[in-house]
């Protein structure tokens, strides 16, 4: 089975380059402390990588009292340092040499002037003894803090009366989290504890580290009086300078230190960004259509469909004079990529707007570091002044299309009441046409319930004794072919019946048949009246 490669480790070189970049970038957009550490970073590791990698600086650092220099002297075996009971002791940064030879450029970008060469197996090694970290002396505690950012390996010293000092753990171990690679903590004096009390102290330090972030730091008892701890210090610094590879690792921290910083400064993720609240967000909305004129637009709409409804659905023989009414839509002027008709904006919409705007940006930046934060309110109102033109050709971009299509029960509407004129102009127009033939008495259509071969008809009315028309069938008459006989033979056949109804309306209960002789002999049908029949 084929193991898979291990990604390469990217080189020093690589991680300068990419934080100079960063720098560069965050210039006038984060904090300038954290950029100007940044770009320190990275000038102070490449005059370090241009100086002598075959020694390394070894600092020991303290406060008052700590035994740095009675530490120094018992790790050099010389009397270089004094010691006394006189605080400050130490004023200036010193240095012990063990093979000299090529560490001058390095001591001189130090800026360590005292040096002391030391004959013994440490070649390499550069040991100096720092001032203390709390003197009251302002120039001391600056060189510790620019010695601590340069030299290769640090060893913090500490007493047991002060090794939980907030000052030297707030301070100096918890920012230098990251350079654990780096470090050694060594507790002096443990000649003065209980040899039971020892193991304790030892054991709360290195909780005391943990809760720093310096989780497995080595951490040593030694007494520089008695020499308890010396040797195994000793050996522990050589182990590490034999390696020639303090200086990268402690650069690598630099930079990791660095770019963590620059990071820290840097806006949340989009994910992270708090999101107005909606009230905010639904009192922009409000601010923007009112601005908009978005209430006038939807007047507008419900107006033009109420007009299209009437116009597809209303009544057929009226409803072409909704089409001469202009749609309340096309009013406006609602062209795509046009300025429209809109009532422009007032003086209070636009400050309702810039408002809402305001709250925006601020709630968008609750959570958003300076400068940032600041940027972001920037950019919430950077084109307020754009928003008003981009609104309404928004809006008129959006209506550019019209409404909605017609619904398909608009056209089923409008047919069936299509149908429905029709249906009624047909049965007018039957009516005129019956109308006609009676006033005419002219033979109407065919009676769908007459007898086969026969064709039913009206007859004249005849008159009652009181003025009443009694219009009764007459049944039997049969209508020749000629349209003048069948004019001849309506005359004599209405002076006839009316005499006959007369005779009859005296005689009641008498009911006879009266048969009309034929007019005249022809090959059509005639008709045929009874005395009481209706037409």
């Amino acid at each position: 089975m084929k193991l898979p490669r291990r990604k390469a480790e990217v080189s020093l070189d690589d991680r300068l380059e990419a934080l100079a970049e960063a720098a560069d970038l965050a210039e006038g957009k984060l904090g300038q402390e954290a950029v100007d550490h940044a770009r320190a970073v990275v000038a102070r590791a490449g005059a370090r990588r241009g100086l002598s990698v075959e020694h390394t600086a070894v600092a020991l650092a303290g406060a008052t009292g700590s035994g740095k220099s009675s530490l120094f002297n018992a790790l050099s075996g010389t009397e270089l340092a004094t010691v006394g009971v006189t605080r400050p002791t130490t004023a200036k940064a010193q240095a012990a040499l063990w093979g000299p030879d090529g560490s001058g450029p390095l001591l001189d970008w130090l800026d360590v002037p005292l040096r002391h060469t030391v004959e013994g197996d440490a070649s390499g090694l550069i040991l100096l003894d720092l001032p203390d970290h709390d003197s009251i002396e302002l120039s001391h505690r600056r060189e510790v803090d620019r010695l601590v950012a340069a030299v290769d390996l640090l060893v913090w010293v500490l007493d047991p009366q002060k090794y939980a000092d907030a000052a030297v753990h707030e301070r100096y171990l918890r920012p230098l989290a990251r350079h654990r690679d780096v470090m050694v903590v060594v507790l002096n004096q443990v000649d003065r504890l209980p040899e039971r009390s020892v193991k304790r102290c030892l054991d709360d330090l290195r909780g005391l580290l943990a809760a720093d972030g310096l989780e497995g730091v080595p951490v040593l008892g030694v007494s520089a009086r008695t020499g308890e701890g010396v040797p195994e210090l000793r050996t522990l610094l050589d182990r590490q300078v034999s390696r020639r590879r303090a200086w990268s690792s402690r650069l690598a921290a630099d930079v990791a230190s660095a770019a963590a910083a620059l990071w820290a400064g840097a806006p949340p993720a989009p994910g992270q960004v708090a999101v107005p609240e909606v009230a905010v967000s639904r009192a922009l909305t409000r601010a923007l259509a009112q601005a908009a004129g978005v209430p006038v637009v939807i007047e507008a709409v419900a107006k033009s469909h109420r007009h299209r409804s009437i116009a597809a659905t209303g009544w057929p023989v009226t409803r072409w004079l909704r089409r001469l009414r202009p749609d309340p839509l096309r009013r406006l002027h609602l062209a795509k990529g046009a300025r429209s008709s809109l009532p422009a904006a007032t003086a209070v919409e636009v400050s309702a707007v810039d408002t809402a705007l305001r709250d925006v940006g601020a709630a968008a930046s609750a959570t958003v570091p300076e400068p940032w934060a600041t940027a972001v309110r920037h950019a919430a109102r950077s084109r307020s002044e754009e928003l008003t033109d981009a609104l309404d050709r928004t809006i008129a971009a959006a209506t550019s299309g019209g409404v909605s299509s017609a619904p398909r029960w608009w056209r089923v509407a409008g047919t069936a009441q299509w149908l429905t004129v029709a249906a009624m102009a047909a049965g007018a127009i039957w009516l005129l046409v019956r109308f006609a033939l009676d006033y005419l008495m002219l033979p109407g259509p065919s009676h769908p319930h007459g007898r086969p071969g026969a064709v039913a008809d009206r007859a004249p009315a005849g008159r009652r004794a009181g003025g009443r028309a009694d219009r009764r069938a007459v049944p039997g008459v049969r209508l020749g072919r000629g349209a003048a006989q069948g004019a001849q033979s309506r005359q004599g056949v209405a002076r006839r019946h009316r005499t006959g109804r007369r005779g009859a309306d005296h005689h009641p209960g008498t009911r006879r048949a009266v048969a009309l002789h034929p007019l005249r002999r022809s090959r059509g049908p005639c008709r045929v009246l009874s005395a009481g029949g209706r037409r």
